[in-house]
C-alpha cells in the first residue's frame, strides 16, 4: 500500500506537532515498526523546526510525504535563505551537545539518506529517506 500527501503549513511552532501527528498516523496505518516511526517522526520534527527557526519572512512551508512498503520519503520545502550543508554539518566548531545545530546531526543519524538542495523554483528542499521494516506480527500457536 502507498500513501502520498502534501501539506502547506504556516511557518509557526504550532505547525510542527500537527505535521508530526499526520506522519505518525500514516506510518501506523501502514504497520511500520514503532522504532522506525519514532526515528522518522523525530527527523521530520527537526526539519520542520529548522524551517520555523530559519525561514525568515516566509509565511508558509510545504511538506511532501510518500510512503511505500519499503521506503518513507519526506521533502520539506521553504523559501528561506538556505545554507551550505557541508559547512554547517562538518565545518563547524560547535559541540554536538550545544543547543543550536544538533538538528542536522540528528537527521543524519536517523535517516538513511539526507539531502539539501535548492529546487528549480528557488525554494530550499531537505529530503529525508528511511527504509521501512514492517511491524512484527503476533503468531498464535495452536495447542
Amino acid at each position: 500500500m502507498n500513501i502520498e500527501f502534501s501539506v502547506r503549513l504556516p511557518t509557526d511552532a504550532q505547525s510542527v506537532p500537527l505535521m508530526r501527528g499526520l506522519l505518525r498516523q500514516a506510518l501506523e496505518h501502514l504497520g511500520v515498526a514503532e522504532s522506525g516511526i519514532e526515528e522518522i517522526v523525530l527527523a521530520l520534527t527537526e526539519a520542520c523546526a529548522n524551517v520555523v527557526d530559519h525561514a525568515g519572512e516566509a509565511e508558509e512551508y510545504q511538506v511532501d510525504v510518500s510512503i511505500t512498503d519499503a521506503l518513507c520519503r519526506i521533502s520539506v520545502l521553504d523559501e528561506g535563505q538556505g545554507f551550505e550543508f557541508d559547512q554547517a554539518s562538518h565545518g563547524s566548531t560547535r559541540s554536538p551537545l550545544e543547543d543550536r545545530g544538533r538538528g542536522l546531526i540528528l537527521m543524519q543519524a536517523l535517516v538513511d539518506r539526507l539531502q539539501f538542495v535548492q529546487a528549480e523554483d528557488g525554494r530550499h528542499r531537505v529530503t529525508l529517506e528511511k527504509r521501512l521494516s514492517p511491524q512484527p506480527r503476533l503468531r498464535l500457536l495452536a495447542d
